[in-house]
């Protein structure tokens, strides 16, 4: 079993040793003095870190280390604009560790999220888009296989096994709650959008340790993707009407809502803005908690997050009611029963 600080855990200037991490990317790159190094995108369960070879290396021992690898590494954790990363010392490839003792899985329990997925899919009414999902993922084992194990993201949010199946389950809540307030939106449609809004991401990224994109994925994007396998299963669809296929590529298409974030058309129904919301909520409140949990709280405050763009404030304080309560637990109703604000407070 790996026994080891997080590398979310690690400071500046610190020395490591005995030290275990899955290679993301390994680049042989020349310096400003046209001296080779090597560069390396390291991980472990909570983070990625940048690495540097700088001296001392060995180009044939280097040139068979591949993304996926599980390496040794000993060197000192330094700081460069204002990002922490490792001047290596050592490093070797080694056969310890697998690389899946280094990629992290949904802390939910698959059969729960399993459960929860068969009964929304079978909660949908309109034939068409029944068909549509049926014939895409829940009737098709190789597909649901990949749908269900995928990583919704490679590193800012749901970036683990089962991540993607997570991330729809969320999504589909949420729109299944502001369903709830608005009975003139298309639960059957809204719900679709939200099961297949990130289909794509099963051919994007890859699975196996690393999460790395594919050639489609990196070529085409995940949002691209959806739309084309969508349309081509509608397709096969006998009298499959029109304007419902034109609102389902909508969905997926404006999901990421707006152009600069990589959607080629914005949200232009109810639907599509609630999916958008809910899409971006679910990914941001998850970002936000992992980063939370794989960093170091100094002072309640984790270091910079590059990708958020700042760092976080957290307190445990604010998850108590009284100062007796000496777990979160605590906090919350012992059963599903919805407590009044007179209850409360």
């Amino acid at each position: 079993m790996l026994n080891q600080k997080k590398l979310s855990e690690l400071f500046k200037d610190e020395e490591i040793d005995n030290f275990y991490l899955l290679v993301k990317k390994c680049e042989r790159r020349l310096n400003k003095n046209e001296k080779p190094y090597y560069y390396f995108e390291l991980a472990d369960k909570t983070t990625s870190i940048v690495a540097n070879y700088w001296n001392n290396f060995n180009d044939t021992e280097m040139s068979e280390i591949k993304t996926g690898d599980v390496v040794y590494v000993k060197g000192k954790i330094i700081e460069f604009a204002n990002v922490l990363q490792i001047t290596i010392t050592k490093l070797t490839k080694t056969d310890t560790y697998k690389p899946e003792d280094f990629v992290e899985k949904s802390k939910r329990d698959l059969t729960e999220m399993l459960d929860e997925l068969n009964k929304y899919y079978h909660s949908i009414r309109n034939i068409n888009l029944k068909k549509l999902l049926g014939n895409l993922i829940f009737d098709n084992q190789a597909i649901f296989q990949k749908y269900i194990i995928s990583p919704a993201g490679k590193a800012w949010h749901h970036a683990y096994i089962h991540g993607l199946l997570e991330h729809t389950l969320e999504i589909i809540k949420i729109c299944d709650l502001i369903c709830s307030f608005h009975n003139n939106i298309n639960r059957d449609l809204l719900i679709t959008g939200a099961i297949l809004h990130d289909f794509g991401k099963i051919y994007e990224i890859s699975s196996e340790p690393g999460f790395l994109y594919t050639d489609e994925g990196k070529l085409i994007g995940h949002i691209v993707i959806s739309a084309i396998e969508v349309d081509k299963e509608i397709q096969k669809i006998k009298d499959f009407p029109k304007d419902l296929r034109d609102q389902v590529i909508h969905l997926i298409l404006s999901h990421q809502g707006k152009l600069e974030h990589a959607s080629p058309v914005v949200p232009k129904t109810i639907e599509a803005i609630t999916l958008y919301h809910a899409d971006e909520l679910s990914a941001k409140v998850n970002a936000y908690k992992q980063a939370i949990e794989n960093n170091i709280i100094t002072n309640n405050w984790t270091k910079n997050i590059p990708l958020a763009g700042t760092d976080l404030y957290y307190s445990d304080s604010i998850y108590t009611y009284s100062e007796n309560e000496n777990n979160r637990e605590n906090n919350y109703p012992k059963d599903n029963k919805t407590e009044t604000l007179d209850t409360l407070f």
